[in-house]
C-alpha cells in the first residue's frame, strides 16, 4: 500500500528533508555522521533533531562507548510514514511540472 501524498511543512526544510531521507535507508545513524554528511555545526543538528524528535518522526537514544557517549537517531514508524507520504506529494508536484 503506497502512503497518501500529503506535503509535510515539518519535513520539507532542506536540512529535515536531508535527515529524514538518511534515516529512511538505515534503522539509526550515528550524530556525528548526520552532522558530517549535512556539513553543519553540532547546534543546528541539534535544532533540527529535536523539532523532527517533537513531532514524533524521530527517536533519539544515546549509548556509551569507548569513554563516551555517542548519540543515535532513527526514524519512527510515524516518521517513516509521514516521510513516504512527503516524498509521494513532492513527486506528485514534480510529476504535473513540465520543463
Amino acid at each position: 500500500m503506497s502512503r497518501k501524498p500529503e506535503f509535510d511543512e515539518i519535513i520539507h526544510a532542506p536540512n529535515r528533508l536531508r535527515i529524514c531521507s538518511m534515516l529512511s535507508a538505515m534503522p539509526e545513524v550515528e550524530f556525528a555522521v548526520l552532522r558530517d554528511e549535512l556539513g553543519v555545526s553540532d547546534s543546528v543538528l541539534s535544532k533540527q533533531l529535536r523539532a523532527l524528535e517533537e513531532a514524533g518522526y524521530v527517536g533519539v537514544s544515546k549509548s556509551p562507548s569507548k569513554g563516551r557517549t555517542r548519540t543515535w537517531a532513527s526514524l519512527t514508524p510515524a516518521g517513516k510514514d509521514a516521510f513516504a507520504g512527503h516524498v509521494a506529494e513532492l513527486r506528485r508536484l514534480a510529476d504535473g511540472v513540465s520543463l
